[in-house]
């Protein structure tokens, strides 16, 4: 089978199945945190100011920043969907890596990050404690349930950040100027916001390709290693 038809039933699949796990919905704001997380890494390597940022039970987020005009705003704009795809990668490759904890631990530091310096709503506050709260459980507490409920966040935050980016194109077709981060290239540049919401949907698509092949392959490696 095609690689890429592979990687979109895959996907389809993986989003049909994560809708049936009660509660699921709630995990769904990891991609925005990574999403909105990069956003605010990329201001402060510009050298600019991260004022705030805000997370919301709808799954959506907003990072309020500062840079000089030119071409740092571009930068800041491009970054939140390209971040949140290789974040969910990186969970992939740390899987196939054997290194479940360190994903886990990753993702609860860039949460208290968020937490103790930028995130003053109340729903984003809370989501975030509540989410580093159960990592820590996770990783000293129940540790044999650990595999399964990393594997749960990984394939979630995936499938998000190929859907939020299937989701932004839609929405350059149907309403440009609310396209958020496509709308916001599109006034910076001389391209239209489907450009680069295409650019983001295509980049999401590889990144899942990447992620699945790191996923198959340590699959492969423990059955090769059970049948011997």
């Amino acid at each position: 089978m095609n690689k890429w038809l592979k990687t979109v039933l895959f996907l389809a699949g993986s989003a049909l199945l994560t809708r049936l796990i009660p509660f699921s919905s709630v995990f769904r704001n990891l991609d925005t945190m990574f999403h909105e997380f990069g956003h605010a890494l990329v201001t402060l390597l510009l050298s600019g100011q991260v004022l705030r940022i805000e997370l919301y039970a709808d799954h959506s987020g907003v990072t309020y920043s500062a840079v000089e005009a030119g071409l740092r705003p571009v930068l800041v704009a491009l970054s939140g969907y390209p971040l949140a795809s290789l974040f969910a990668l990186l969970l992939f490759y740390l899987y196939a890596a054997g290194r479940e904890r360190w994903g886990l631990l990753l993702s609860s530091l860039v949460a208290l990050i968020m937490l103790v310096l930028y995130v003053r709503g109340g729903f984003g506050m809370l989501w975030l404690g509540g989410f580093i709260a159960l990592n820590l459980s996770l990783l000293y507490i129940w540790p044999k349930a650990l595999k399964y409920y990393y594997l749960f966040l990984a394939f979630l935050t995936l499938e998000e950040s190929v859907m939020g980016t299937l989701f932004l194109l839609s929405a350059s077709l149907l309403s440009p100027s609310r396209a958020g981060d496509a709308a916001n290239l599109a006034g910076h540049t001389v391209l239209p916001a489907i450009f680069w919401a295409a650019l983001f949907f295509l980049f999401a698509l590889l990144c899942a390709k990447w992620s699945l092949a790191c996923f198959f392959r340590k699959e492969r490696a423990k059955v090769t290693r059970g049948s011997r």
